[in-house]
């Protein structure tokens, strides 16, 4: 360990921490999973140490930083359920927005200066164009949203004092599991397409609900932009190299710039499958939008990373072997 760097991974034990832990492993760094396994999983964690804890448990974090010689922090631990969101403002943000100010403080106190932070497209809210570049306006219209930009504004702030440089990664679609069926998503609650349109192919008693089958998209579902995993695993790895080459503090998105319906999506997994996927058709969600996906160029230019993973049978492969496996 002695010659291998350290990164702590706030976050490490859940669904993009954990493969991006496996990453950094093959990648020649020690990944350090500091998570409190509220949503996390323990046996996750297979590619370094873990530490359990909270974030917002300021004097532990730092204690983990100086023990592991951390050279640097990928933050991924917060809250992420849109509409458990809005019925828990307060412990969102203090979960998302306090969790941060603790874990930046900690850095500060430890002369740990490099931070790259899991952010969302749910910043930007109801774009006004699309693909959605890094310079649309950051109008969030939900709690969930509202925290990342926080955090955002946060790093950005800090950054500006020279005291830590920052990149935050704006996520579109994650999805899919490892290649290698080691990791997977295993969510409690389940909320995501793919994971639920597998599940009703397997299970018809449990149907997947299409919310909206009537808006302005070419076979009237909304359109999204899926990122595999892996891919976004590989954006970090971008992310690090690029704080070690450049004192400048970006936002990226990580799309792929291509859309792909509710109904492709299914589509998709019943090729996979061999088998149908029943559906019901439901009511529109509120605040939906029609379409969103991803203009990934300054990531490509920047970071030098391009999702070659993400094509949407690759994916449900993925997940679907995943889903079996586990």
């Amino acid at each position: 360990m002695a010659n291998q760097p350290s990164v702590l991974v706030t976050g490490g034990a859940g669904y993009v921490g954990s493969h991006v832990c496996k990453a950094l492993h093959r990648s020649g760094f020690v990944p350090v999973t500091f998570d409190n396994l509220a949503t996390g999983h323990r046996e996750a964690v297979k590619w370094g140490p873990l530490e359990v804890g909270d974030v917002r448990n300021q004097d532990l974090v730092a204690d983990v930083m100086q023990r592991y010689e951390a050279t640097a922090v990928l933050h991924f631990a917060a809250a992420s359920l849109v509409g458990e969101s809005a019925s828990k403002p307060l412990e969102y943000y203090d979960n998302n927005v306090a969790g941060a100010i603790s874990l930046v403080t900690a850095m500060r106190r430890c002369g740990v200066s490099r931070i790259v932070f899991s952010s969302t497209c749910a910043v930007y809210g109801m774009p006004e164009a699309l693909p959605i570049q890094e310079t649309e306006s950051t109008r969030p219209i939900n709690v969930y949203g509202r925290t990342k930009l926080a955090v955002e504004n946060l790093l950005a702030d800090v950054a500006a004092t020279g005291e830590i440089r920052t990149v935050m990664l704006r996520y579109f679609n994650a999805a899919g599991a490892d290649s290698e069926g080691e990791i997977g998503e295993a969510h409690a609650p389940e909320t995501h397409l793919i994971p639920l349109a597998i599940q009703a192919a397997h299970d018809p008693a449990r149907p997947l609900h299409v919310f909206g089958s009537d808006y302005p998209t070419a076979d009237g579902t909304c359109e999204r932009d899926y990122v595999h995993v892996e891919d976004l695993a590989e954006a970090h790895l971008q992310a690090l190299r690029f704080l070690g080459e450049t004192g400048s503090s970006r936002a990226f998105n990580l799309g792929t710039g291509h859309p792909v319906s509710v109904r492709q999506v299914i589509a998709a997994v019943e090729r996979v499958l061999g088998t149908k996927v029943p559906t019901v058709e439901a009511s529109r969600r509120p605040g939906d939008p029609p379409r969103l996906f991803a203009a990934p160029g300054l990531a490509g230019r920047d970071l030098g990373w391009v999702a070659t993973r993400s094509d949407i049978d690759r994916i449900v492969e993925t997940a679907t072997r995943w889903r079996r496996w586990a």
